[in-house]
């Protein structure tokens, strides 16, 4: 069966949300992109009090200056697509109120006719933990497993009732529901985040950093989940955020997925060969507006199919 093929939707500062955002979710699935997905960062300090990712040094992007809120986003996609999955790459657990979140998205699910895919982290800046997350940083595994407990709970029969550091939810009748299974996915950044996926989660959302790195992970992660005793099959998304230039990159120090349209999709065949079952695109940073952003993805899910993924 083919990979499946995903687009991130464009959130950023140099689009007109209300209008880009259906107009490419409209033209991403008529280009064939079966997913479109939205990532959540919600401020941009100026300056930098923690480097990106929490690397010391390491800068923002300058497009993570605006970057539209998640949900907000999927619903205009939803409502200008029939098929295509909506998904969230990834939703950060502990800057949300995990009843209020789990209402959310079996709305969203209910609304779009069971299209949602709830990709959950525990994030990593600091700033963002300040304004606004629902408890300390050094609690954000604590906080993220019982979001996933509370949405199992708001999404299962009623009477929903569940009691946790965070949420206490007497028995109660809890509307509307998921119009499906609503998958949830998480990353695996650690040993403990990895049993905590095998153990607890629907499927795997690793972000790319090469193929190698990438299939090694994958085997370590269906090993553990063997050891577990897990029998349900681990559903897969790889998230690949792009470096796009116009032409090809010359330089020596290439990283996976920066360049041409036809070194991405170098990079994307070498990636699909691990076995993933999708495979998330995005391309939404450095492309100038909504057409050329249009305009690149068709050309990469046509070279993408033509080259075999």
């Amino acid at each position: 069966m083919a990979t499946r093929l995903g687009l991130s939707l464009p959130q950023m500062k140099q689009y007109d949300i209300g209008r880009d955002i259906p107009d490419v979710a409209r033209a991403a699935e008529a280009t064939g992109y079966e997913s479109l997905w939205v990532f959540e960062r919600i401020l941009f300090p100026d300056p930098a009090t923690q480097g990106l990712y929490g690397i010391p040094g390491l800068p923002w992007p300058e497009q993570y200056r605006s970057v539209a809120d998640p949900l907000v986003s999927l619903t205009l996609a939803a409502s200008a697509t029939s098929r295509a999955r909506l998904g969230t790459s990834v939703l950060v657990a502990p800057l949300h109120v995990p009843f209020q979140l789990a209402r959310s998205l079996a709305s969203l699910d209910a609304a779009s006719g069971g299209r949602v895919v709830a990709g959950i982290g525990t994030g990593w800046s600091h700033d963002e933990y300040a304004a606004a997350a629902v408890a300390p940083f050094e609690q954000r595994g604590k906080v993220l497993d019982e979001l996933i407990d509370v949405c199992r709970a708001v999404w299962g029969p009623d009477p929903v009732a569940y009691e946790g550091a965070l949420t206490t939810i007497a028995p109660s009748e809890v509307g509307p529901k998921p119009a499906g299974p609503l998958p949830i996915l998480l990353p695996a950044n650690s040993p403990k985040a990895a049993r905590r996926l095998v153990d607890r989660a629907d499927g795997w959302m690793p972000a790319a950093m090469g193929a190698e790195q990438l299939k090694q992970q994958w085997a370590d992660l269906q090993a553990l989940a063997e050891e577990r005793g897990r029998t349900a099959p681990l559903q897969s998304v790889l998230r690949v955020n792009t470096t796009y230039t116009r032409d090809p990159y010359t330089g020596d120090d290439r990283r996976p997925f920066q360049g041409s349209v036809d070194q991405i999709v170098e990079d994307l065949v070498a990636h699909d060969e691990v076995g993933l079952e999708e495979i998330l695109i995005d391309l939404q940073g450095l492309v100038r507006d909504a057409q050329e952003l249009k305009a690149v993805a068709a050309e990469v899910y046509e070279k993408a199919r033509a080259a075999g993924i």
